[in-house]
């Protein structure tokens, strides 16, 4: 749906402000985030906008889709005391903060990714274009695989992750999750024999030898093999051993799902492995619109921005997977702190970000500001 183009609507910075906040301090893990939504809807009418809640739980508010500022609502689990404490010391080591006692906002989701959640949704509210809270995507990104079959694709799209106030994330690798599942007879560990948990053991070392590379290529441009869950052993019964191992492989631009899957599936002997929907690598170029309106607004907060490259995967691998338009992430927050006990973000960052946002919603809508 592309609603009709509302006028912009001011937000003060201590409105945006206490929106952010709000957010941090509604619990929303991934499956949790009815009530994070409900408070996202409630800014958006309250400032005219029209707003409401999908199917899946993703909270839409179309308009001028010359772009759709999205990001994601729910965070990991773990409960971090929400409280905004004057910067410190640690605070500049940790690049959080730029000067001794600005305000730093701590809390669970404060940059992966309710701070940039916020932020796009003010930055929408203000230049009157299309915005979508997402849902799930710690999990399995159900929020962003529904939204690129459900509505028409936008002229542009901004994907809402920590990169900092001047960095803009043009790269993402893929995601390839998998489960083996090996079973043997049971027998007196005195034998020679390899059991099922040999079995996957034997067949994972394969995988991460299979996919060794040399250490001095970019982790980017690598596949990192990862063991994350195993269990194993007798069977209920007493006469089998049992394993189970998921395993999850990220895949760099230079490679497709099929060829990472084909590769380790060519060392599976014993058992079998069945695969999740991949997600595929993304990399776009700098040259777009959309990059070159994001270097333009930082340059005018004299700053100097940043290109980067993520070794991890986001909601925009599936935007770019479906859409053919030009797309960046982007967003306030150190993101060595994604999931981290100590996660925190610096609300001048915040504001800054706001401001980007805005001038690069404003340039790829055409508006003069």
């Amino acid at each position: 749906m592309n609603a009709s183009k509302p006028e912009p609507t001011d937000v003060t910075p201590e409105n945006a402000r206490n929106l952010l906040i709000d957010l941090v301090s509604i619990p929303s893990p991934s499956g949790e985030e009815r009530e994070a939504a409900e408070r996202l809807v409630e800014f958006f009418t309250a400032n005219g906008r029209e707003a409401w809640t999908d199917d899946v739980g993703n909270v839409r508010a179309p308009a001028d889709d010359a772009v759709l500022l999205t990001s994601h609502v729910d965070t990991v689990p773990g409960e971090i005391p929400v409280d905004v404490r004057p910067a410190d010391a640690d605070d500049l080591e940790a690049e959080v903060a730029s000067e001794e006692g600005e305000d730093v906002l701590w809390g669970r989701g404060s940059v992966d990714a309710t701070g940039p959640l916020a932020a796009m949704a003010v930055a929408a509210v203000r230049t009157g274009v299309s915005f979508v809270g997402v849902v799930g995507e710690e999990t399995n990104s159900r929020g962003a695989r529904h939204l690129v079959v459900d509505r028409e694709e936008p002229d542009a799209v901004v994907n809402g992750e920590p990169s900092g106030a001047t960095g803009i994330t043009l790269g993402y690798r893929g995601f390839l999750a998998g489960t083996y599942v090996a079973t043997s007879e049971s027998g007196h560990t005195s034998r020679p024999e390899p059991n099922a948990i040999q079995h996957a053991i034997d067949w994972w070392t394969a995988v991460e030898d299979a996919f060794a590379d040399d250490e001095y290529h970019p982790v980017f441009e690598r596949v990192t093999a990862k063991p994350v869950d195993v269990d194993g052993g007798s069977s209920a019964d007493g006469l089998s051993v049992e394993t189970t191992l998921e395993v999850q492989l990220r895949i760099p631009p230079t490679l497709t799902a099929d060829a990472v899957r084909e590769t380790a599936e060519a060392e599976l002997e014993i058992g079998t492995v069945s695969w999740a929907e991949p997600i595929p690598p993304v990399m776009e170029s700098p040259r777009t619109e959309v990059a070159r309106a994001f270097r333009a607004a930082i340059r005018d907060q004299d700053a100097d921005p940043r290109l980067l490259r993520k070794t991890g995967t986001s909601d925009m691998n599936l935007y770019a997977g479906t859409w053919d338009c030009p797309m960046a992430t982007y967003g306030p927050g150190n993101s060595d702190l994604d999931h981290a006990p100590n996660e925190r973000l610096s609300l001048s960052e915040f504001d800054r970000s706001v401001s980007v946002l805005e001038s690069v919603a404003a340039d790829l809508r055409g508006d003069t500001q």
